[in-house]
């Protein structure tokens, strides 16, 4: 059988990080959603411009993201972190060396107008910086996204409610990997969605929404012990 470039081999050239400095400057000067109105204030937020083949896509930075100055800094970062230890990363630090960690849109979009947790970005602001991320994408050519949130998972599955995806690897085209089926370059990236982590979703209060967590961590974390080789399983 074929064996698959690794995962977390070294992939990344002088020009690709680069390339990925340049952008970085470029998103991090973007005013595109204050001239249209849709933000008083643009303050984007960003990872180390370092090459990944893990990209984790959040759905936007929070207060606590824009006072730090950087991705998942809050309570929801705390919890994310958590959830990574529980697949095989055991730090936060040695999380933000592996995962390039990004957002559909990056800056903080204001509080929600309920008064609980953060506004969720309007399609004006998605669409305005849905550009950038594809570009994110191109650059790094992932072989693992991990979409967090329904807003990110909308963004790679459409119209699939986390009950239907949580605790399932998908492949690029969106189709569910079977038991058994052999991984091959034609799957990459393999997308693997994960609830939110924000104290504010009520989604995780069921058992078998936990369950499906614990499913999804169990996925990745085969994934990150023996990525690219043999066959998927059902976990």
């Amino acid at each position: 059988m074929e064996t698959v470039p690794s995962l977390s081999g070294n992939f990344s050239a002088p020009s690709r990080g680069h390339q990925l400095r340049e952008l970085h400057r470029e998103i991090a000067t973007c005013r595109l959603c204050v001239d249209a109105g849709l933000l008083g204030r643009a303050a984007p937020i960003l990872p180390a411009p370092f090459p990944s083949r893990i990209v984790l896509v959040g759905q936007a930075p929070g207060r606590s993201e824009e006072a730090a100055g950087r991705p998942f800094s809050g309570r929801a970062g705390r919890e994310l972190f958590s959830w990574l230890a529980r697949a095989g990363v055991p730090s936060e630090e040695e999380a933000r060396r592996r995962v390039y960690l990004t957002s559909i849109t990056k800056c903080f979009p204001g509080p929600s107008p309920g008064g609980t947790g953060d506004r969720r970005p309007s399609p004006g602001e998605v669409a305005l910086c849905r550009p950038y991320l594809d570009r994110q994408l191109a650059l790094l050519a992932p072989r693992l996204i991990l979409p967090v949130g329904q807003l990110a998972i909308d963004r790679f599955l459409p119209a699939r409610p986390l009950g239907l995806v949580v605790g399932r690897v998908f492949d690029q085209g969106g189709r569910e990997l079977p038991a058994g089926e052999p991984l091959n370059p034609g799957h990459f990236p393999l997308l693997l969605p994960l609830p939110h982590p924000s104290g504010a979703s009520r989604w995780l209060n069921r058992p078998d929404h936990r369950e499906l967590l614990e499913q999804a961590l169990e996925w990745l974390s085969q994934l990150l012990q023996s990525p690219w080789r043999g066959r998927a399983k059902r976990l």
